[in-house]
């Protein structure tokens, strides 16, 4: 991440997301907090690409689909 300041941000999570997620991170010998920074940093990523393939098409967002 090119900005290494980190910003503290409050998260409730239901107990099974919490399970799944921390079962998921140990897996990937990370920890819960590291797994879901990743993960939220993919879904960035991939949300950027697809921006830059719709502009790029003229594909209208889910939003101007009507929420999809």
């Amino acid at each position: 991440m090119a900005d290494k300041e980190k910003k503290q941000v409050p998260l409730r999570l239901s107990k099974s997301l919490y399970d799944e997620l921390a079962q998921w991170a140990e897996d990937d010998f990370r920890s819960l907090n590291g797994q879901i920074e990743y993960l939220l940093t993919e879904c960035v990523k991939k949300r950027k690409k697809n921006k830059v393939r719709r502009e790029s098409e003229d594909v209208p967002d889910a939003f101007e689909r009507g929420g999809e």
